[in-house]
């Protein structure tokens, strides 16, 4: 079986209706929450450990050790598996563990408070992630189909300027995509994966003030595919560029083939120019036992330096995971894929590393994220996380296959230290379950908000349309408000929150009001639409005043499915006025049928990650849909047409 991106056009059952990447066995009927789920919140030991907050990992000390280990580890597996196989003999079987990627990767190809220039709906402010549309001086730069652009918007301009292929003119395409970018002052780096080269890629290029684009040079690092259907691999704080990506040990005879590393590119380029960026002494054992093993790369990228130069934290767990950054650390919760016969939650660990270049910690904990919108790092030195019992990370469609009980883990970050210590019972607050199996989960204040909805399947309306709000600063009952429509996008307006989801032909933007309770307020419904983009980019709130603002979101017809985002454009970008949470609408920016479809792409022709962004910039509203950006005009409470440019390549204009 094919574990890649063009596995979703070859197995579409396997993606919208069992699990992520084909990695489960089937459901049993009546859907995954129909299987018996063990409770997150009750499976400690009542006789928690006393914190060890200035204990650490320990790291390995030379590559002699790491070998060792690796070589014991293999063998202690062999034992177990065999000892396993004597109990189980002539008893009931346990559910089908998951394929590991190693044996399944083949090669195939809160906005509001994001600076005053940011065009991408940020998680933290001050952190930005890869995404397709960035603002640089006078221009908009975007990433699209292999290809950047930058478009002029200084002076009240909308004029095309530069575009380049956004791979090396020394670089095959075939088999890469062309995922993220980012801008650091002059320079544009672009986050890819070749499946032909076997890595991340990182392409670097000069912008100057007039938006001319300068393909610079081009680096790859040693990793397995890091995508996922939400989360983005690359964050950027200052010039610091900050990446994950997952690896996965294939020959434990010659382990350091697969060891963290990277290599400037040339022509006929070898895996022998491949230098560690890892060493032993930046490498940490694991302190959870599991079936399989992977390595967790963290990557630092130094963006103001002449040449990129890069340094890696390693640490070792299961392969299940979930990327998260705050303004202070690094987060990967790694879960188990395997499930005992027991019947136990799944077994994970989450680890902290410190963006100021401290040691890593570690925690042991139960359940799993369902992507990096579980999380968050609290200005009270506590760290909060949304758990299910079942879930195996947000690799690829991880995310949107989770199921069982719901727990909210709060806990001190003094509690991280060598990785023996577990977050005590008491701090893990159980919560209602939603009855559906794609989740979405926001926090918002103080409270965390989730709910199910249809994901990338067609749109519909769930059997127990709820919304559940719980207070996690402040205390007190979990919330279950009821709505009309499923929960496909939970977003802030400042301190309060809108959910939007489909009832299977409408769209509704419910706004939720936050304060000593959580209140819905009447709901601006949009008839016969659904989301056009569902990856947390495709929304963006710019607030004007105390309690007012615009906000955008892509939309099409109401029956498409939501995978259908990845070869169908957006029909438009709705925006509606927030009123102290009283929504109108004041018009859409619509996308011209056909725009720039016969483009001559060479690489990553399928939008991954999207195509279309609503563009507060510089007081004006932009629409991206496509190769076209479409500028509205505020008249008397409704939005026009003023004008559209088109940046598609010259072959398709």
């Amino acid at each position: 079986m094919t574990h890649s991106r063009v596995a979703v056009f070859a197995l579409p059952l396997c993606l919208l209706a069992l699990a992520p990447s084909c990695r489960k066995a089937t459901p049993p009927a009546g859907g995954v929450d129909a299987a018996a789920s063990p409770s997150v919140a009750a499976t400690h030991t009542a006789n928690a450990p006393v914190p060890r907050g200035d204990k650490h990992l320990s790291a390995f000390t030379s590559d002699a050790e790491v070998k060792k280990f690796l070589s014991d580890w293999q063998e202690e597996r062999r034992k177990k598996n065999v000892e396993r196989a004597r109990r189980s003999a002539g008893a009931p079987q346990p559910p089908p563990a998951a394929a590991a990627p190693a044996e399944a990767e083949a090669k195939a190809e809160s906005s509001e408070g994001a600076a005053a220039d940011s065009v991408t709906n940020v998680q933290h402010a001050g952190v930005d992630e890869g995404g397709i549309v960035k603002v640089h001086g006078d221009h908009l730069v975007v990433l699209r189909r292999g290809r950047l652009f930058t478009v002029r918007i200084g002076d009240g301009a909308l004029t095309p300027g530069s575009s380049i292929n956004a791979f090396g003119p020394d670089v095959s395409p075939s088999g890469a995509w062309y995922d993220e970018m980012l801008v650091s002052k002059g320079r544009v780096v672009v986050i890819g994966y070749s499946y032909q080269r076997g890595g991340t890629e990182l392409g670097l290029f000069d912008i100057d003030g007039d938006g001319r684009l300068t393909y610079k040079s081009t680096y790859h690092l040693r990793s397995n595919d890091y995508y996922s259907s939400r989360n983005y691999a690359s964050r950027l704080i200052g010039d610091k560029l900050i990446f994950y990506s997952p690896l996965y040990l294939r020959n434990l005879e010659q382990p350091f083939d697969s060891f963290p590393a990277m290599r400037r590119w040339r022509t006929n380029a070898t895996p022998a120019d491949f230098k560690r960026i890892s060493p032993a002494t930046r490498t940490y054992r694991p302190v959870l036992d599991s079936p399989s093993i992977a390595l967790h790369t963290v990557s630092t990228c130094d963006l103001s330096a002449p040449e990129l130069d890069c340094t890696a934290t390693t640490v070792m767990g299961p392969p299940g995971r979930v990327f998260y950054v705050s303004p202070s650390s690094v987060y990967v919760w790694m879960t188990s894929w395997n499930y005992d016969s027991g019947g136990r939650a799944a077994r994970s660990i989450v680890y902290r590393m410190p963006l100021d270049g401290g040691e890593p910690q570690a925690l042991k904990v139960l359940g799993s994220p369902i992507d990096q919108m579980s999380f968050l790092e609290g200005s009270d030195e506590h760290l909060n996380v949304l758990v299910r019992a079942d879930g195996s990370g947000d690799g690829m469609w991880g995310a949107e296959v989770t199921s069982g009980d719901m727990a909210l883990l709060r806990v001190s970050l003094s509690w991280f230290g060598d990785g023996e210590d577990a977050a005590p019972r008491e701090n893990y607050a159980a919560l209602p379950k939603p009855t559906g199996w794609v989740a979405h989960n926001r926090f918002v204040g103080d409270y965390v908000l989730y709910g199910a909805g249809s994901g990338w399947g067609r749109p519909r309306l769930p059997a127990e349309p709820s919304l559940f709000a719980y207070r996690f600063a402040g205390g007190g009952e979990p919330q279950t408000i009821a709505l009309e429509h499923g929960v496909d996008r939970i977003e802030a307006l400042g301190r309060d929150a809108v959910v939007v989801g489909s009832d299977g032909a409408d769209l509704h933007f419910s706004p939720v009001a936050l304060g000593e309770r959580a209140e819905k307020r009447a709901a601006y419904v949009r008839k016969n639409a659904s989301q056009g983009e569902t990856r947390s980019h495709g929304f963006f709130y710019k607030p004007d005043g105390d309690g007012t603002g615009l906000l955008g979101l892509p939309i099409v017809g109401g029956a498409r499915a939501g995978h259908r985002q990845l070869t169908q454009g957006s029909a438009s970008i709705v925006f509606l006025r927030n009123r102290a949470l009283s929504f109108s609408e004041v018009g859409t920016l619509d996308a011209r049928p056909g725009a720039g479809m016969n483009d001559g792409c060479l690489a990553s022709c399928v939008d991954w990650y999207g195509n279309a962004r609503p563009l507060f910039v510089r007081g004006r509203v932009i629409a991206l849909l496509g190769y076209e950006l479409v500028e509205g005009q505020l008249d008397d409470g409704r939005l026009f047409e003023k004008r559209r440019a088109s940046f598609a390549p010259h072959s398709a204009r």
